[in-house]
């Protein structure tokens, strides 16, 4: 099964990696998630930046996309 994983919590939150461990023993699972936290800014838009997606590492591999983004795409 393919999963996609999103937060708005960002990219380098604990549950994120957490909840992709699990998922990844049996799973094909891509992470997307925002550079940085961006909890309760749901109303705010990205209007005048660009959206710029950065590859992201853990523990020396791959673990997912970076998105400079708000809100976070879900």
């Amino acid at each position: 099964m393919r999963i996609l994983l999103t937060n708005d919590d960002g990219i380098f939150a604990k549950g994120i990696e957490t909840l992709y461990i699990a998922l990844a023993r049996e799973h094909e699972v891509t992470v997307v998630a925002p550079e940085t936290e961006q909890s309760a800014v749901g109303h705010a838009i990205t209007w005048l930046s660009p959206l710029r997606v950065n590859m992201v590492k853990r523990n020396g591999t791959f673990f997912g996309y970076a998105l400079t983004v708000r809100p976070p795409i879900a």
